[in-house]
C-alpha cells in the first residue's frame, strides 16, 4: 500500500520528450528532422532523462514531510513479535540423578535445501528429578480414599473403580516427590477385565494435582488398551505440580479418573484389574521462543551531552521483552536506568531511557529550549567517559517462527543424557516487523484514538497496540442493552502440518493467557467511564463440506492426488487466519454457502465437474455434525473453521 502523497509533477520521460518537441516546433520551425538518429533529439532524451529523475526527486518530498511528521507524533513502527511454543526434551534413560537443561538452550527445525533452520531458545532452566512410585489409592465417585499399594502383586488384582464403575471413580498413582513439566512414564500391569470399553476412545482423563487443583495431563502414549493390558501410558505433567497431603500420605498425586460418555461412547461394565505399577520421568517441557538472548552487551561511552543516542549491534529489540533497563557507570559500579515511553513527565534527575525496539536505538534525555530562554533537561545526563551498557534483550521474531508441530528437532546445544528433542504443539505469535507503508496508515488512526476507546474501531486500534502479534481483532457488542464490549482477538498461526489434523488446527486458534490479560489491561485504562471490556476469541462455528467431484478425462493425476487438492482448497477457503474471499481470513459474521464452495472446487485442477456439494455444522470440541443445509448463517462474533472435510472423486 503506497503512501498517501501526491504528486507534484506527473510528467514522465517521454511526456518530457514530447513537451521538448513542440517547443521546438514553436521556437524553431527550420529544425524539422524529429528522429531519434539526429543529434539534437538525442540531447533531448538525455536531458529529458536526467529531469525525470529530478522530478522523481521531488516527488519524495511529501512522503519525507508525512514520516517526519508521524516521527514528530512519537508514531514508530511496531518491532516483530516473537513466536514461542513449548518444547520437550526426552531422556535417553531413566536416571537416578536430576538431568538439568539450561536456560538458553538452542533447538532448530531440520536444515532443507535453500532454507535456513529456524532456531528457538528455552526461556527457563529446566530439571527433570527422578521418580519412583510411592502410593497407589482407589477412589470411589463421592467417596474417600483407600490405600491399595500394599495388596499391589498379590493373588488378587486391585480394582481401579467400583464395580460397577461410575463416572467419577478414580486411580490414583502417588510420586514420591512432585515432577513439574516433567513426563511421566507409568508401566503398569493391567488384565481385561474392563469389559465393554473401547480401547481407542475410552471414557478415561488423566490428571495431575497443582496448586490451583486438578489439571488435566496430555497423554503423549498409551499402550494399555484402556487399562485392559500390560503397557505404558506417558503423561505430560503440568509446570503447576505439586506435593497434596492424601490419606496420610504426601506425595505428587496423578489420577485417572472415569468421566461422563459421549453420546454413543462405550463405557466399562466392569472395573480394570491392576497387578503392578512403576513410574519414571523420561523428559521434560519448558517454554521456548524464536529470540536470542544478548547479554552484557557494551553500547558505548557518554559524552556527558542531552539527548545522545546509542543503538544496539543486533536490531530489533522484540516486542515479547519486558522493559529494557540500561545500566551506566564502570568501575565504580553501575547505575540502573529505567525505559519510559516518553520523556514528557520526566525530571532533570530521573534516570530515564527511550527505547525504539525497531531500530534498536536507546536515547537519553534531551534539553529543551523554554519560551524565556532558559533550558529544561528531560531525563538525567550520564557522566563524560561512562560506560553505557545493555544488561540483557532479546533480538530475533517474525512469522517465519510460527513453525509446525514436530518440527524442532534438532538440538543444537547438546545436553548430557537427553536423545531427542520435539515441540508438540505449533508455535504461534510471531509477526513481522511493521513496515513503513503499515506505519503510515496507522499514524492517522493513533492520532484519532487519542489514547481513548470510544468506538468500535478505537477498541480495535488499541488492542492492536497492546499485542503486535495478534493477527485479527474485532469489537462487537455484548448485548442489546449491554455496558460491555467483547474485542475478539485471533493470534498470528503458521503452518500446522497435516490439514487433515483437526485437534491440533483448532487447538493452536487458543489466545495465549499472558497476551489475553495484556490487551484486557491495556483497555481497562483507556476505556469509557461504565463500560466493560471483554477480550475473547471469537467463536469458531466447524463447517464439514461433504463433495462429490468428477475428474477430467486425461488429466494426468491419480484421483488420490486430486482429492488432496479439493480438501486443501476446502480447507484454505473455510480458514479464520488465511481464508475467505480475499485471503486474510474468514470475513466476521460472513455466511457459508454451498454455492461459494462449488466454485471453490470448480477451480480446483483437475476438476471437471463438482457434482454434489453439502453443508454440515459441526462442533470442533467434540466433532457432532448437525443436518445438511446449504448456507449457515454466522453471528457477527463468529469465524468459519474447516472440520473434517470429506470429497469423493468420481469418473
Amino acid at each position: 500500500m503506497a503512501l498517501p502523497a501526491p504528486h507534484l509533477d506527473d510528467r514522465r520521460f517521454q511526456d518530457l520528450v514530447d513537451d521538448a518537441k513542440r517547443l521546438v516546433q514553436r521556437r524553431c520551425p527550420e529544425w524539422t528532422d524529429h528522429n531519434v538518429s539526429d543529434p539534437g533529439v538525442t540531447l533531448i532524451e538525455t536531458f529529458a532523462y536526467l529531469v525525470d529523475q529530478l522530478l522523481y526527486r521531488l516527488n519524495r518530498v511529501p512522503e519525507r514531510h508525512y514520516v517526519k511528521f508521524l516521527d514528530l507524533l512519537g508514531v514508530t513502527p511496531f518491532p516483530p513479535a516473537v513466536a514461542s511454543t513449548d518444547v520437550t526434551f526426552w531422556l535417553s534413560a531413566p536416571r537416578d540423578a536430576p538431568v538439568v537443561v539450561p536456560a538458553g538452550t538452542h533447538v532448530a527445525t531440520v536444515r532443507a535445501e535453500n532454507v535456513e533452520p529456524v532456531t528457538f531458545e528455552t526461556l527457563h532452566e529446566l530439571t527433570v528429578p527422578p521418580c519412583r512410585l510411592a502410593r497407589v489409592l482407589t477412589v470411589p465417585a463421592g467417596g474417600r480414599p483407600t490405600d491399595r499399594t500394599g495388596d499391589l502383586g498379590g493373588a488378587d488384582r486391585v480394582p481401579a473403580f467400583a464395580d460397577p464403575p461410575a463416572a467419577g471413580d478414580a486411580v490414583l498413582f502417588g510420586l514420591d516427590r512432585a515432577v513439574p513439566g516433567c513426563a511421566v512414564l507409568l508401566d503398569m500391569d493391567w488384565v481385561v477385565a474392563g469389559r465393554g470399553v473401547d480401547p481407542t476412545n475410552p471414557p478415561l482423563v488423566w490428571e495431575a494435582w497443582t496448586d490451583a487443583g486438578w489439571a488435566e495431563c496430555p497423554v503423549e502414549r498409551d499402550t494399555t488398551g484402556a487399562l485392559n493390558r500390560a503397557g505404558e501410558v506417558v503423561l505430560h505433567v503440568p509446570a503447576g505440580h505439586a506435593e497434596l497431603v492424601m490419606a496420610t500420605h504426601r506425595a505428587g498425586w496423578l489420577r485417572c479418573r472415569l468421566r461422563e460418555p459421549e453420546a454413543g461412547q462405550a463405557f466399562f461394565h466392569a472395573p480394570p484389574r491392576l497387578g503392578r505399577a512403576e513410574a519414571v520421568t523420561i523428559g521434560g517441557t519448558v517454554d521456548a521462543c524464536h529470540a536470542e538472548l544478548i547479554a552484557g552487551e557494551t553500547l558505548g561511552t557518554a559524552e556527558g551531552v542531552p539527548g545522545q543516542r546509542f543503538t544496539v549491534q543486533r536490531p530489533p529489540v522484540v516486542a515479547a521483552d519486558g522493559t529494557i533497563e540500561i545500566e551506566v557507570g564502570g568501575a565504580d559500579g553501575w547505575q540502573a536506568w529505567r525505559e519510559v515511553a516518553s520523556f514528557a513527565d520526566s525530571g532533570p534527575d530521573d534516570r530515564h531511557v527511550c527505547v525504539d525496539r525497531a531500530s534498536g536505538e536507546i536515547s537519553f534525555g534531551p534539553a529543551v529550549r523554554q519560551a524565556d530562554g532558559t533550558i529544561r533537561r528531560h531525563g538525567a545526563i550520564p557522566a563524560k567517559g561512562a560506560v553505557v551498557r545493555i544488561p540483557a534483550y532479546r533480538t530475533g521474531g517474525g512469522r517465519q517462527g510460527n513453525v509446525a508441530a514436530r518440527t524442532l528437532s534438532v538440538l543444537r546445544d547438546p545436553v548430557p543424557f537427553v536423545s531427542t528433542v520435539t515441540n508438540r504443539s505449533a508455535a504461534t505469535g510471531g509477526v513481522d516487523g511493521e513496515s513503513l507503508e503499515e506505519t503510515s496508515v496507522r499514524g492517522p488512526l493513533s492520532l484519532r484514538t487519542r489514547d481513548r476507546a470510544v468506538t468500535a474501531e478505537d477498541y480495535e486500534q488499541l488492542a492492536r497496540e497492546a499485542a503486535p502479534e495478534v493477527l485479527r481483532v474485532r469489537c462487537v457488542s455484548a448485548g442489546d442493552g449491554s455496558a460491555a464490549v467483547r474485542v475478539l482477538v485471533v493470534p498470528a498461526l503458521g503452518e500446522h502440518g497435516d490439514a487433515d489434523d483437526d485437534a491440533a488446527r483448532f487447538a493452536a486458534l487458543r489466545l495465549r493467557d499472558e497476551v489475553q490479560e495484556r490487551i484486557r489491561q491495556f483497555l481497562d485504562a483507556r476505556r469509557c467511564v461504565g463500560v466493560t471490556v471483554l477480550v475473547e476469541p471469537p467463536f469458531y462455528q466447524g463447517v464439514t463440506v461433504s463433495a462429490r467431484v468428477r475428474a477430467r478425462p486425461r488429466a494426468g493425476s491419480s484421483g488420490a492426488g486430486l482429492r488432496r487438492r479439493a480438501l486443501r482448497a476446502l480447507y484454505d477457503y473455510l480458514d479464520p487466519v488465511r481464508g475467505g474471499p480475499e485471503g486474510t481470513g474468514w470475513p466476521f459474521g460472513r455466511p457459508v454457502q454451498s454455492g461459494e464452495l462449488h466454485a471453490v472446487l470448480q477451480r480446483v485442477d483437475g476438476v471437471d465437474l463438482v457434482e454434489e456439494v453439502r453443508l454440515y455444522g459441526a462442533d470442533p470440541r467434540t466433532g457432532e455434525r448437525g443436518e445438511a443445509v446449504q448456507r449457515i448463517e454466522l453471528p457477527a462474533s463468529a469465524l468459519a473453521f474447516s472440520y473434517g472435510h470429506q470429497v469423493r472423486i468420481t469418473g
